[in-house]
């Protein structure tokens, strides 16, 4: 019997994925094993693996295209048995690639925040609430949360896919106070975007499905996580000395070099275990502490950033985070990350200063608590003991989530962080 090739899941946030490249054609024999295609996650883009053996009878959804999980992306026939037979159809939802064409387009915001798992589901346009009568679309744990806590889902508007109403929806009314019962007259309507005109020379560039669930995650993440925002000055001569000397040994041992990022991200790891308060996440009526601590680093890729994750990063030597980062940053450059890769964070590192940035605010990435961005080192005047001089400057930023961390646990955290690079000695021993 012919057998439908369909969507898979391939990560815990995934409701669509994006047909890359067939790596297989029509006619082609399928062994169990066999890469099949890429397909392009919200996270990563990855292989798919073929479960069944037989003949790549037919390709139902073309490169390019886009279709639920569960969709039938193509069939499986065995030796000698008709197509006729497999009755399979591509999903109404599933969309081959829409070609440039001239017409208006908003822009999609820039933001230095990287992305991280858990992720809600892709971004759908907002939905009107339902009028009497009418059934109220909503996902069965929205409706959960919404008898326990008393909101009515009559009055609340759906961001999730075709405007169902999920979790993140019934609990930022929730936290917004009783919801109104619902009445006969209609909200009035928010004010369309105006998009810009688009000129002969402009062109329309769809968004995959990683840039739409970057979109979402950091509106959901700056309208609904309470931020605030701390900076300090630290003195980055004393990292920029021990990292030269770790260097020139490290050249005749082993051979990596380290970056200075390496020594940032292990000033975090030694801080959050000295201010465990901050390694943790806000869940609805209480607030989770991680026992280990996982450190995201955020790393730019042509569509985007992804945060792959160091796990059990406090078990770890400054050598063994400083191979394992440059081995996540090459895979995801190269598209090669597994899904498990992009989980387990409890804090996000961003470092924009090989950008010649001096001190940027970063968006916290979800559920995480806070995220350290990271500037520049630059040469500028300082005065030292009384004296003027030229100092080695870096900027350190660190948003919070205040429902998480009060303003006196992100100042001892930021102090620690301080602490450690100007004695970075301590993080050696």
């Amino acid at each position: 019997m012919p057998i439908n090739l369909e969507m898979p899941k391939l990560s815990d946030t995934m409701t669509e994925g994006t047909v890359v490249r067939w790596l297989k054609k029509e006619g082609d024999q399928i062994e169990i094993g066999d890469e099949v295609a890429e397909i392009e996650t919200d996270k990563a883009t990855m292989a798919m693996e073929a479960f069944d053996e037989g003949i790549l009878a037919k390709i139902l959804i073309p490169e390019g295209g886009k279709a639920p999980i569960g969709s039938v992306l193509a069939v499986i026939t065995a030796e000698g048995e008709s197509l006729d037979d497999a009755g399979a159809t591509p999903a109404p939802a599933a969309a081959a690639p829409v070609a440039a064409a001239p017409a208006a387009a908003a822009p999609p915001a820039a933001s230095s925040s990287p992305v991280s798992d858990p992720a809600p589901a892709a971004a759908a346009p907002a939905a009107t609430p339902p009028s009497s009568g009418e059934r109220i679309k909503s996902s069965p744990l929205a409706r959960k949360i919404a008898a326990d806590q008393g909101v009515d889902l009559a009055g609340l508007t759906g961001t999730g896919p075709g405007g169902r109403i999920v979790k993140a929806d019934v609990v930022a009314a929730s936290q917004a106070g009783p919801t109104a019962p619902a009445t006969g007259k209609p909200a009035a309507p928010a004010p369309a975007a105006i998009a810009p005109t688009m000129g002969d020379g402009d062109q329309r560039v769809e968004l995959s499905s990683m840039r739409r669930i970057i979109a979402e995650r950091l509106l959901t993440s700056k309208t609904t996580i309470p931020h605030f925002y701390l900076h300090l000055e630290v003195d980055a001569a004393p990292l920029m000395a021990i990292r030269k000397q770790v260097n020139a040994q490290a050249e005749v041992t082993h051979g990596n070099k380290y970056t200075v990022n390496d020594f940032i991200l292990k000033s975090v790891i030694n801080a959050l275990q000295a201010v465990p308060a901050a390694n943790a996440s806000f869940n609805g009526d209480h607030i989770v502490q991680f026992e280990q601590i996982g450190i995201a680093v955020a790393v730019a890729i042509d569509d985007g950033l992804v945060t792959p994750v160091v796990k059990n990063a406090a078990a770890k030597s400054l050598l063994q985070i400083s191979k394992e980062v440059k081995d996540l940053a090459t895979r995801a450059r190269d598209k090669k990350l597994k899904p498990d890769e992009f989980d387990g964070g409890t804090i996000t590192v961003s470092n924009l200063g090989a950008y010649g940035i001096e001190s940027f605010d970063a968006i916290i990435n979800p559920p995480q608590a806070a995220i350290l961005s990271v500037g520049a080192i630059i040469e500028k005047p300082v005065v030292v003991d009384g004296q003027l001089s030229i100092g080695l400057r870096m900027n350190l930023g660190l948003s919070c989530d205040h429902r998480v961390v009060d303003g006196a646990v992100g100042a001892e955290l930021l102090g620690q962080i301080k602490k450690l690079i100007e004695s970075p000695a301590l993080m050696l021993v």
